[in-house]
């Protein structure tokens, strides 16, 4: 039951960061994107034609602060991680971008209050 409830935690996390996303000017690309290595949550891209960039986003979710705020959970691995999913991403789309950007976007669910979502562009 823990499991179902934190995968609906997830889900909808990912959901209000792709929404937030979007207000920001940034158009979703893929969500949930898989490879041999892992999972990139969000790929996006910001402006269009030769100055196109493109966002590998991750998303931190949490229903509460009992571990900390959500994006306290990106670590030095994770970003590592991140970074080895988007040239994998980057080798398999192409064509290359102006530029690419590792963004995170942190959600807090806390029950009976409105969500919280914090985007922190360029984050290593």
């Amino acid at each position: 039951m823990a499991d179902n409830r934190k995968t609906r935690v997830g889900h909808r996390g990912e959901e209000l960061a792709a929404a937030e996303l979007e207000r920001a000017g940034l158009r979703v690309l893929e969500r949930n994107w898989r490879c041999r290595l892992g999972e990139i949550d969000i790929i996006a891209e910001e402006g269009g034609g030769a100055d196109r960039t493109i966002v590998f986003c991750e998303v931190k979710c949490r229903s509460g602060l009992g571990y900390g705020d959500p994006l306290e959970a990106i670590t030095y691995a994770k970003l590592r991680r991140l970074r080895q999913l988007s040239a994998e991403w980057l080798s398999e789309h192409g064509p290359p971008a102006a530029g690419i950007r590792l963004d995170a976007v942190g959600v807090l669910l806390v029950a009976g209050a409105p969500p919280v979502v914090n985007h922190v562009r360029g984050i290593g």
